[in-house]
């Protein structure tokens, strides 16, 4: 369910005025079944190292790019071009695959299917994004969802779990539409929390391609 702006970026008024920020980000999400069916392949891990800061289920995505911490009032104009956007494009098949880390203190699985339309779809997001004037860092992307993350000192918990998922293969499902998402709650030694702005159903249009 999408949540109203206020909801991610703090309560009205005077309080608001001193959160006067958000930390946005445009995604993709798999279904729950396919989230189900890695959080199986997980249950050993969970359990075998409980001390991993492991992210909640609901919270798995693919960014495509991410905004940073915007002012609330830069998110508004975003959402009508975001809209457009993805009423010309296509669903995308994907698949989650494999495990890995980022620096022995981030585990993730990879993506896989039609990471050509992946990329696709990041760089024109990313290019409506810079053609609204909203400035953000310009990283490269690399399609996975982040699980979990080590605390100071078990880097080895990390790399372990990582090679653990190495054999997962997950079933092939669908991504049908663009998440705007945003957070400023659990800030601090928890996880982050987040909640959609808003997010648009892909129709069945041009893929895009034409549009670039």
């Amino acid at each position: 369910m999408n949540e109203p702006l206020e909801a991610v970026t703090g309560p009205p008024a005077d309080e608001r005025a001193r959160a006067a920020t958000t930390r946005v980000f445009l995604a993709l999400a798999p279904p729950d079944d396919a989230k189900e069916e890695l959080a199986r392949e997980l249950r050993p891990a969970y359990d075998t190292y409980p001390r991993m800061r492991w992210n909640r289920i609901e919270d798995w995505h693919i960014t495509l790019a991410f905004l940073g911490e915007l002012p609330v009032t830069a998110v508004p104009p975003l959402m009508a071009p975001l809209a457009g956007l993805a009423a010309r494009r296509r669903p995308l098949r994907l698949e989650l695959r494999g495990g890995g880390h980022f620096d022995e203190r981030v585990l993730w699985t990879g993506v896989t299917g039609d990471l050509k339309g992946l990329h696709r779809l990041a760089t024109d997001v990313r290019a409506l994004v810079s053609e609204c004037g909203v400035p953000f860092p310009d990283r490269p992307l690399r399609p996975h969802l982040t699980l979990a993350r080590s605390r100071r000192g078990d880097h080895a918990a990390t790399v372990e779990a990582a090679a653990g998922l190495g054999a997962f293969a997950g079933r092939s499902w669908e991504a049908g539409r663009l998440h705007l998402v945003g957070s400023n709650v659990g800030r601090g030694p928890g996880p982050i929390h987040y909640r959609d702005i808003e997010a648009w159903d892909f129709r069945d249009g041009a893929d895009g391609a034409a549009d670039s």
